[in-house]
């Protein structure tokens, strides 16, 4: 999910046409004719399959609902990191939770499926604490998580800890990468479908 950002979408972002760090008028960014999730019964989801459009939902859905939940419960940094959205880790273990959550305060749910959500949600804590840890993420400060080289793999570039000054402004140039990476892809795929 990580990628780097290109001078085209730093210019989206000088334009004006995309936010950083302010409220968007109709409550979200503009995300291209994608139904929005709020019709359709929640669904886990699976960061490897989305397309461009639905990626972008969800990255926004899951930073507005990441926020509220670190602000209601009080969340450490060694729980919920700034900079959570740059550790897959962290981001399938709070989509998952978010989705539980869904499901548990869904009006149709079980009277005590917010209490299970509560259980499961101590849980996620403990595993959130373990890998914020292990990843070496904290409140001011951040880099990639470690990866372990195998025998016979080549060794990942040296982790390089940078200094977090905006959390928000550094979400959205990330789900800009995201998104671009996505289309690019997309954009291959359609190339190979009209050769053949």
């Amino acid at each position: 999910m990580n990628t780097h950002t290109t001078t085209e979408q730093l210019a989206l972002i000088e334009s004006g046409e995309f936010m950083v760090g302010g409220e968007y008028p109709d409550g979200g960014p503009d995300i291209h004719g994608v139904v929005d999730p709020g019709d359709m019964p929640p669904r886990p989801i699976n960061w490897y399959l989305l397309t461009a459009d639905e990626a972008e939902f969800e990255w926004y859905d899951l930073w507005k609902w990441v926020r509220a939940l670190k602000n209601s419960y009080g969340l450490p940094p060694t729980v919920i990191p700034p900079y959570w959205h740059r550790h897959d880790e962290l981001v399938w273990e709070l989509s998952a939770l978010h989705t539980h959550w869904l499901n548990s305060y869904d009006p149709d749910a079980s009277p005590s499926a917010p209490h299970a959500w509560h259980r499961d949600f101590a849980d996620a804590r403990n595993r959130l604490r373990e890998w914020v840890s292990t990843s070496g993420t904290k409140l001011d400060r951040d880099r990639p998580t470690r990866i372990t080289t195998w025998p016979g793999e080549e060794p990942d570039e040296p982790n390089v800890e940078v200094l977090i000054e905006d959390a928000e402004a550094d979400f959205h140039l990330f789900v800009l990468e995201d998104v671009a990476a996505r289309r690019r892809i997309e954009e291959r795929a359609r190339a190979i479908a009209r050769a053949s």
